[in-house]
Formats: structure tokens, sequence, C-alpha cells
């Protein structure tokens, strides 16, 4: 009769767990396509931000019903993280997104992929309003790669194709030759076929993010958003890093935060974000003469070095 309840105890416990999970899968959306919505226009692709401010949700938007009965919800209001946010991405420009942690640099390439909508103003790429855009034509037109890439417990074939299905194994070879790990994976006893392990443990820091890069040049988006993709890498590791993301970048309207100041010189503008504002614009040269923020930020990097 004991066994007989702990049994029952664990079914019921079991039921329990199934149904907040199918509630979780049953919450609708927050970021749905409307039934007319349209698609990107494919090409070279202009990325622009009008007049956006944005707050994240609250808990009480993003609640589950169950909880609602048993936990008293924090009524904190949210507080807005961007503010009058405009810049304008041209075809094939680099556009850097520096500033003090917490800033609002990666809540701006949160946006640019519609992970969230604007609260406030719009974003558009090609003239199309993310908001109206269809979700297939937004998936092609923007690939990200952050500081984890995310890989799956599967083979590096599979992690590849995950970009591009139906792509042949010489298009996975060039992908991962433009990233700089086309020789790793040769070493490699099964090659392609090498399962990477759960979150692509069994690969280095730098590997992994050469394996996203390559996964993204597979996918080869009009616009590319790197969100500190070299952070938290040895200096041979970023290096190598570089090379690929060299050739990831041509011709693509890009998007890159970056920490190391080192890695946007070369940027077509750099946005200097603070607070949620965009407080100096400009090329590397322009902002150090300046001596505002970016030139403060520099040189605490490099100290007396030249700029």
């Amino acid at each position: 009769m004991i066994g007989l309840s702990n049994v029952q105890l664990d079914v019921m416990t079991a039921l329990v767990s199934f149904d907040r999970v199918f509630e979780v899968l049953d919450l609708p959306p927050m970021i749905a396509e409307k039934p007319d919505a349209m698609p990107i226009p494919p090409g070279p692709a202009t990325v622009r931000f009008q007049h956006v401010d944005f707050t994240y949700p609250s808990a009480e938007e993003v609640s589950l019903a169950s909880l609602e009965s048993v936990a008293v919800l924090d009524k904190t209001v949210s507080n807005p993280v961007l503010f009058d946010i405009d810049f304008t991405a041209q075809p094939g420009q680099l556009v850097a997104l520096v500033g003090p942690s917490g800033a609002g640099k990666t809540t701006i390439s949160y946006l640019t992929a519609r992970i969230y909508d604007t609260r406030a103003g719009a974003v558009r790429i090609n003239g199309v309003d993310l908001r109206d855009a269809t979700m297939a034509s937004l998936s092609d037109t923007v690939g990200m790669v952050t500081q984890d890439a995310h890989l799956f417990h599967d083979t590096i074939r599979a992690n590849l194709r995950y970009a591009k299905p139906d792509a042949t194994d010489a298009e996975l070879v060039e992908a991962l030759h433009g990233a700089q790990i086309s020789s790793l994976v040769e070493s490699l006893p099964q090659g392609l076929d090498t399962v990477v392990g759960d979150r692509g443990y069994r690969l280095s820091g730098g590997e992994k993010q050469r394996l996203a890069i390559a996964r993204l040049m597979l996918k080869a988006p009009s616009v590319v958003v790197l969100d500190e993709a070299t952070a938290h890498l040895d200096s041979e590791s970023e290096a190598a890093l570089q090379q690929a993301l060299a050739v990831a970048l041509r011709d693509r309207t890009s998007l890159v935060i970056a920490h190391r100041l080192s890695t946007v010189r070369a940027a077509d503008q750099i946005l200097v974000i603070d607070n949620g504002r965009i407080v100096e614009r400009g090329t590397h040269d322009e902002l150090i003469t300046t001596g505002g923020l970016y030139s403060e930020l520099y040189h605490t990097q490099f100290g007396n070095q030249a700029a």
C-alpha cells in the first residue's frame, strides 16, 4: 500500500508538472505575425532606427495564470531602457555600438532581430517596419552571433545545416574554410560527423564561435548582428575569429557590439550608448578628437598608446 501511495504521488506530481509545461506552451507569443504581413525585400539591406523608445515587458505582462493565485506579482513599473534611438546603417556598412555595461547595446540588437517589439518609434529594414514583416523574411534577412554561441548536442554537420537544411557538404566545407576552422574539423577522426556535445562542451570557446560564424556564413543574411562575439577569448582565438569575421561581414550591413574597442576602429560609424541614449556618434578618429566618453573608454583600455 505504501508503494502504491508513492506511485500515486509520483503520478500526481508529474501531472502537475505537465500542466505547467502545457500552460507555458499555450501562452500566446508576444511577437506575432500580422495577417497581412509583407516580406522584407531581399538584397543589400538598410537598417533604420527611427526615434525608438523601449521598455521591457513587466512581470504582470508575462506571468502564468496559475501563478497569479498563489504569488504576488511584482508591480514595479518597468523603467525605459532606450530613449529616442535614431540612426541608419547603410548597405555594407559596419556600425559599432559601444558604451558601458547596461547602457542598452544588447537591447538594440534584440530589436534588430525583433526578439521584442518597440514601444515607440520604428525599426525598419529596407523600408519595412519589422512589426509588419513576415517572420520568414526577417529570419532570412537577419543573422546573429552572441558571445555564448549555442550549439546543439549533435554533429557538426547538423549544427551547420540548422542554418541551411539543404546545404551540400561542399557548401559546409566552404563555410568552415571562411570561418577559419576547416583545418580543425578535418583533423577530427569523424570530421563533419563529430558530435560536439551538449552546448558544444567538447569545443573551446573560440572553436564554438568560429562554428557559429560558419553557420552564419552558410545562412548568408543581408544583416549581421554580433553581440560581444570576441568576448572571453584568448589572443590567439580572437585573432582567428577576427579573420573569420572579416570574411563574414564583407558586403553585409553589420551591427557590432564590442567592449574591446580595438575590434571596431575601422567601423563606418560608431554609436556611443550611455543610459539608453546615443550620446556620441562618428568614426574612431572623430570620436578620439572630441575627447568625450568614447575617448575616455579607449584611453582606459589602451593607456597612453597612440590612438
